[in-house]
């Protein structure tokens, strides 16, 4: 094997430019996985814009990309699970182990995470990476390495609909309609849900929300949503609200647009720290707020709720660029949000999907 790979580094802000850094060594409880797709996220773009998402601040030359999958081509001597030639999906971040939130279950609010793409630690836009080999999920032959780096923007979205409590015969609002809005509707639909309403201000969002199942979707530049929502409910509200937008208005507007007793899950980053919510309204109705920060024991639901067919993660990528143009795709995906709902990096042509 060469000993040589290509990163696409982030020099500066909206600055990348491609360097050759060492492939990464594998240690004993690691595999060396070349890297077939990798998303770009919403944190991708934050970084990549502004150089920092809350305390996390981008300080130096830094490598983005975490929603990553591809084939292991090399394994550390203790690992057993995995074989050379294996298709799997990265879980992206590795945990302490040993606070109380890793050994309570809960390890994606351990403190000492080392997530890729999260300052200091460098992310998977490069050729090669090595990784904790128990997260690395190996992917069934059904599925393709494109949708294997498309389950951790779904294990998001079913973690979301988890703590929603989301079932059969409800109502489901989503705000929202990037990446993450469109894989918690998806998530909601595979939960069974009776009705999923989209609501966003973009419409190739929403053509793209209803193309993949969405019951209703409502532009709520065009028109009153909270309106809308009460009229497609027969005046009677949503059992649940689901937030990837980040905004005050949408936070809002499910608090009038849910039922009493409801539950509203809040996803999206505000671009604001602060929002001011009417929380009398939301007291009145006793309403449950969850809150979600990643995911937990996610990766083997989604990797099955894909597999079985019953959710279509390709369907929401609508650009697709070469390893060769990570400078073009980010620019691209800054300057274009209205057009590009989710792009992914491609990095080795001639990669068969099934």
């Amino acid at each position: 094997m060469k000993e040589k790979m290509k990163a696409a580094v982030m020099k500066t802000l909206g600055v990348i430019e491609y360097e050759e850094r060492p492939i990464p060594t594998v240690k004993e409880d690691e595999v060396l996985v070349k890297l077939e797709y990798v998303g770009i996220c919403g944190s991708d773009m934050h970084y990549y814009e502004t150089g920092q998402i809350g305390p996390y601040k981008v300080e130096g030359p830094f490598v983005l990309g975490h929603e990553a999958s591809g084939r292991v081509v090399e394994i550390g001597k203790k690992v057993r699970h995995l074989s050379k030639g294996d298709k799997v999906a990265l879980e992206p971040g590795i945990t302490c182990g040993k606070c109380e939130f890793c050994k309570t279950g809960n390890y994606n609010l351990c403190a000492d995470v080392e997530f890729f793409a999260t300052p200091p630690y460098d992310g998977v836009f490069q050729e090669y990476v090595s990784h904790k080999a128990d997260l690395c999920f190996k992917l069934p032959e059904s599925i393709s390495t494109l949708t294997g780096a498309l389950i951790e923007p779904l294990a998001v979205g079913m973690h979301a609909v988890n703590l929603g409590k989301a079932e059969a015969g409800q109502t489901v609002v989503v705000t929202g309609a990037g990446a993450i809005g469109l894989v918690t509707m998806l998530a909601s639909i595979y939960k069974g849900v009776n009705k999923v309403i989209v609501v966003d201000v973009l419409p190739k969002r929403l053509e793209k929300a209803k193309e993949l199942g969405a019951t209703h979707v409502i532009n709520g530049a065009e028109e009153d949503a909270l309106k809308k929502i009460m009229e497609l409910t027969d005046g009677k509200g949503c059992d649940l609200a689901i937030d990837t937008a980040g905004s005050e208005i949408t936070v809002n507007q499910m608090i009038h647009s849910v039922k009493k007793g409801a539950r509203i899950v809040l996803v999206g980053y505000s671009s604001s720290e602060k929002m001011s919510l009417e929380m009398n309204l939301a007291l009145d109705k006793e309403l449950t707020f969850k809150t979600v920060f990643r995911y937990r024991h996610i990766y083997p639901m989604a990797i099955d709720a894909a597999s079985s067919g019953k959710i279509n993660l390709e369907g929401i990528v609508t650009d697709l660029f070469d390893f060769e143009e990570v400078p073009e795709a980010m620019d691209s995906s800054s300057k274009q949000k209205a057009d590009i709902v989710k792009a992914v990096i491609k990095f080795q042509k001639g990669i068969d999907k099934p």
